[in-house]
């Protein structure tokens, strides 16, 4: 399980390390083999391999002919990237991915329970206040059910 938010930087090679506190678990749990690929609030979403197979096998088989299944599986499966944790802890992001999320130097990873986010820091401030200053207080069926 992760959890936690951590500031991270980019190298001028686009690598960043993986904060310590997670480097462990990634070992045990997959080698250091990992997937990253994009989210569509222009952030990347970085899976443990064996994860990542699973979420991949369900986006697969969503319907081909249902307009926003294609669409997701276009983002989620086409710019998926196998990347390894190397001697050093870090990862090497491809220019494609970086470019998506609008990284360049200063990032915020936030650890989600089976993956992590990777977000621009300054994208990830403006979302941020974005949600927090949001009024709309109309919650679904399953979030109104949820007690905190």
């Amino acid at each position: 399980m992760f959890r936690g938010a951590t500031k991270v930087t980019l190298d001028a090679k686009g690598r960043l390390a993986i904060p310590t506190r997670y480097r462990d678990r990634l070992a045990a749990r997959c080698d250091g083999q990992l997937v990253a690929t994009v989210d569509k609030d222009y952030s990347l979403l970085i899976y443990p391999f064996p994860d990542w197979e699973e979420i991949e096998q369900k986006l697969v088989r969503l319907p081909s002919l249902n307009k926003q299944a294609r669409r997701l599986q276009r983002l989620m499966v086409g710019y998926a990237t196998e990347i390894d944790i190397d001697a050093h802890g870090r990862i090497l992001l491809p220019k494609e991915l970086r470019e998506f999320a609008r990284l360049d130097r200063q990032a915020i990873m936030f650890g989600q329970g089976n993956k992590f986010e990777l977000w621009d820091e300054e994208s990830w401030n403006e979302k941020r206040d974005e949600w927090l200053g949001d009024d709309d207080t109309d919650l679904s069926a399953e979030l109104e059910s949820l007690s905190l």
